[in-house]
């Protein structure tokens, strides 16, 4: 009877949890079309490392084990039911060895359980502040249906006597029998299958209404995950949009509804968010669970929260304006989830359509739309600072084979200047041929961009474009990686085709090649602060260490958090042109983060950071004893 309605009531848990499934996707379905899907080769790739492998979930080792063996683990009576209805015939020895595997591999799963458990439930990290009933069954469901395995293959090894080598935890279990006569061993054998039979099958059915979603959506994200820049945006057609940005769930593409499904609220970003860690009210974890929500009531039938606007009664609007896009939620995330691009779609709104924005944003949107700078600084004089060194512009040059693209930092910031002339030097110590372009340079346009000002920095973005195809420009160079992220992953947007090199990578270069000698520093420790935008944004984080690491004297320290976990400074996102009234200063906790390394210096790539850093030190009275470099004011010294 059970050969007939066993594979009957497996087809039904699959309908159940097919039928689950496309509800489901009816949510998501609601947004608008994505982009089309390629790479798919690499995608599978990806998906077998990220998603089967769980490669990022292992970068945390507790929590990573933990999860890889519950998941495998369950991954055995699935198997189990389904081969009991195929006839699957093994050669003895290596289903002998497989046996002994699976039988390990249970127990850790079933030991991780109990560490799950354990650490939600005692240990309790903030990170996991939302263990509810859901997580309770989640467990006792995987502890019972894995333990009821195992007193099955105890109870088979001690009713026929199968040899308890290949099955050495099952042995174990099999002791807890003996005492009972082969009968009710026969009918505890036969009932415990039953029951282990039924809650597999409950488990595939309800996987699409409980918490076990994320099976299968945390390993499609990762399958359907953005390739290119991390942090790349997509544009606005102005010719054709009726609005800008995103006010109602529904504007979002099905994709990134789809990232809301996709969060396994395991709270790896909100530990490393500066934002929450700083005492702002953004939780990276929090803003994609109550956006989740928002999308299940938005579609429901009745629903007394329907009605609710996802700008002010979801997501508030000092969440919104405290993300500073680090992009630490997407690096730490183990299914590439980000806020970034929501948070950045939100802004859009409030800054194009309505508008309704932080006041000292105006001030910054109107000095680039006038003089092409946030500091509102005449567009006139940004080459005045070659004017003593004798560096020729684009249109005195007669050719040039680099252009040097200082970014309105470093064309107005009296402190940023000096890192401008300290490349300068060295590139002419090397020999190199470049050339800036002097009043004809624009604003790059990132801060406009991350605050939400789409229109304005597409504006900045052709002029810019325009100008440098117009001098056949090739190659650039820049010291800004908010600059350089913008040149070389946003504007080929725009038609652009530059060849941009950041100068930790162009120096390093001139080091290798032999084009500058180094002598020896004084003896220093120092220690390297990573900027997000070159760190996280394009994987640069060795290049500024080495060129630190060639200047004889100088001995490297790492902060705690460094490389894809570094601390942001707190000035992206345009957080750099806004008051930081809640909650701690961002830019002071990495300051301190840095001192607690006890330098004699702090050395940084981005004027943003070179900035924070040098506020950090002034407001814990050490600009005196510890000192703030960009990476070229180090081998300026050690070229001296």
């Amino acid at each position: 009877m059970f050969a007939l309605i066993d594979p009957l009531l497996i087809v039904i848990a699959l309908i159940i949890c097919i039928t689950g499934l496309v509800r489901r996707a009816r949510l998501w379905k609601i947004g608008q079309k994505a982009e089309h899907i390629e790479n798919i080769g690499l995608r599978i790739k990806d998906f077998l490392i990220y998603g089967i492998g769980q490669a990022k979930i292992l970068k945390e080792l507790y929590p990573g084990l933990m999860h890889f063996f519950i998941f495998f683990a369950c991954l055995i009576p699935l198997l189990v039911i389904f081969a009991s209805q195929a006839t699957l015939h093994l050669p003895v020895v290596f289903a002998n060895y497989f046996s002994v595997f699976l039988d390990l591999l249970g127990a850790a799963g079933l030991i991780a359980v109990l560490l799950a458990a354990f650490r939600r439930y005692i240990q309790k990290p903030e990170r996991l502040d939302d263990t509810g009933k859901d997580d309770a069954i989640a467990l006792v469901w995987l502890f019972v249906i894995i333990s009821l395995g195992f007193c099955i293959e105890g109870l088979r090894i001690s009713i026929t006597g199968a040899d308890a080598r290949w099955a050495p935890v099952g042995a174990v279990f099999s002791y807890a029998f003996l005492p009972f006569g082969t009968q009710l061993q026969l009918f505890l054998h036969s009932f415990f299958w039953r029951i282990h039979f039924f809650l597999v099958l409950a488990l595939i059915a309800c996987i699409t209404y409980t918490k076990f979603l994320h099976i299968f959506t945390s390993a499609l994200n990762i399958f359907l995950r953005k390739y290119g820049s991390p942090g790349q945006l997509r544009g606005i057609d102005f010719g054709t949009a009726e609005t800008y940005g995103v006010s109602n769930i529904e504007e979002f593409t099905t994709t990134q509804l789809f990232n809301l499904d996709a969060c396994t609220r395991c709270g790896r970003c909100q530990d490393n968010c500066p934002a929450h860690l700083s005492d702002k009210p953004l939780s990276p974890k929090k803003l994609l669970q109550d956006m989740k929500k928002h999308m299940e009531e938005k579609t429901a039938d009745r629903s007394k929260d329907k009605d609710k606007s996802l700008i002010g009664d979801i997501v508030s609007h000092e969440t919104l304006w405290s993300c500073t896009m680090c992009l630490s939620c997407h690096s730490q995330c183990p299914v590439f989830d980000t806020t970034v691009d929501k948070t950045i779609e939100l802004r859009r709104y409030l800054v194009m359509t309505e508008p309704n924005f932080p006041g000292e944003v105006q001030a910054v949107f109107k000095n680039m739309e006038n003089n092409s700078n946030p500091w509102g600084v005449g567009a006139h004089t940004r080459g005045d600072w070659t004017k003593e060194l004798g560096v020729k512009t684009a249109s005195e040059a007669d050719s040039f084979d680099i252009l040097f693209y200082p970014g309105c930092a470093g064309a107005f910031d009296d402190r940023y200047k000096k890192v401008s002339i300290a490349l300068t030097q060295i590139l002419r110590k090397a020999g190199v041929n470049f050339a800036v372009l002097g009043a004809e340079e624009g604003c790059c346009g990132d801060s406009a961009r991350r605050l939400g000002n789409e229109y304005l920095y597409e504006t900045l973005a052709q002029t810019n474009i325009e100008v440098m195809k117009n001098y056949n420009v090739n190659k650039i160079l820049t010291i800004c990686p908010h600059c350089f992220n913008s040149l070389k992953n946003d504007y080929p947007m725009y038609g652009s085709e530059f060849e941009v090199l950041h100068h930790s990578e162009f120096l390093m270069k001139l080091i290798s090649n032999g084009s500058i000698k180094l002598k020896s520093s004084e003896n220093m420790k120092v220690a390297y602060h990573d900027s997000c935008f070159l760190g996280r944004y394009n994987d640069i984080y060795d290049y500024p260490r080495d060129v630190l690491q060639s200047i004889s004297g100088i001995n490297l320290v790492e902060m705690d958090r460094n490389r894809d976990k570094s601390f942001c400074c707190g000035a992206g996102g345009g957080r750099m042109w806004m008051e930081e009234d809640i909650g701690k200063r961002i830019n002071e906790m990495r300051t301190d983060q840095a001192l607690d390394k006890n330098p004699d210096a702090i050395a940084t790539a981005c004027p943003y950071c070179l900035t924070m850093i040098d506020d950090g030190l002034k407001v814990r009275e050490k600009s005196d004893s510890v000192k703030s470099l960009d990476i070229a004011e180090f081998i300026v010294k050690a070229m001296e």
